[in-house]
């Protein structure tokens, strides 16, 4: 493992391929078997996974774990070392609460490629979280504005989001936060570009036409109001995302580079998403 610290506390993290970043990362969420590792890159990093993670979280009904959740490619792997981790019963998501960070708008629930129905059939349904505490934004609510204040007022009840896991775009977007998107952006109504649209099209039988052209997302600000921030960027397509996120300056046309800005950030990421990153960044 390589570890690089910024003087903005990002950490990044390095795995050989995106099988072993996924498990690192899902490992990390739960908390198990790190502290041996990060004691040796770096005596804070120990510290702030004692504090934090499910497990040492200890979660009850009154002092819930809240979590927030990606869809796509990216978590996939991530998914299934989790929910692997549960039926060995490692781990309960009994008391966590979780908030996904976007979901289309004019699809049904129930459509294959929504995102309710990529949560359940990746995840959801292989655990013991209760529904009760599963929040998604409604792509078909009657007032979509209303539906994102709401979001963002949920958030606050549950008392802010301890830990946000996240993918990117290879245009370095975080969510639905496209790139021009402001770092103070709360969860709103967004109008999707043309490349996310097109590079989405391949979940929809790679037809335009069929792909929603938008969507409700949790905003730059609502991410990074979270505890911890922690996201995966794996294939050569995103090195140069990870590239410009790390290594260039905060900017709003690449959202992920906000990140610079959070206290308590990771990026897990395989050799590949390293390609276009300078060598004293990596050794």
């Amino acid at each position: 493992m390589s570890l690089h610290l910024s003087s903005c506390e990002t950490r990044l993290i390095i795995r050989d391929d995106k099988h072993s970043a996924a498990k690192y990362l899902a490992d990390y969420i739960i908390c198990m078997n790190l502290t041996s590792n990060l004691q040796e890159s770096n005596s804070s990093l120990t510290i702030t996974t004692k504090k934090a993670r499910i497990k040492t979280f200890a979660p009850t009904p009154s002092k819930p774990f809240v979590i927030g959740l990606p869809t796509g490619s990216s978590p996939e792997g991530i998914y299934n070392h989790l929910v692997a981790a549960h039926k060995r019963g490692e781990i309960s998501f009994r008391n966590v609460i979780t908030f996904n960070m976007d979901e289309y708008v004019g699809i049904p629930r129930e459509h294959p490629e929504s995102y309710h129905s990529f949560m359940y059939q990746h995840f959801f349904s292989h655990v013991d979280v209760d529904p009760a505490n599963i929040n998604i934004l409604n792509g078909n609510a009657e007032d979509l504005e209303e539906e994102c204040i709401a979001y963002e007022e949920k958030i606050k009840r549950a008392g802010g989001i301890e830990l946000f896991m996240g993918g990117i775009g290879p245009d370095g977007h975080i969510a639905f936060n496209e790139p021009g998107s402001s770092l103070a952006s709360r969860t709103r109504v967004k109008t999707l570009a043309y490349d996310t649209i097109l590079a989405n099209s391949r979940f929809f039988g790679n037809d335009l036409n069929k792909v929603p052209k938008m969507a409700l997302t949790v905003g730059v600000q609502t991410v990074l109001e979270a505890r911890e921030v922690v996201t995966i960027i794996t294939g050569p397509h995103k090195a140069l995302a990870l590239q410009k996120c790390i290594e260039g300056g905060v900017n709003h046309m690449w959202t992920l580079s906000s990140l610079q800005l959070h206290p308590h950030a990771m990026i897990v990421v395989d050799e590949d998403a390293t390609l276009e990153l300078q060598v004293k960044t990596v050794k």
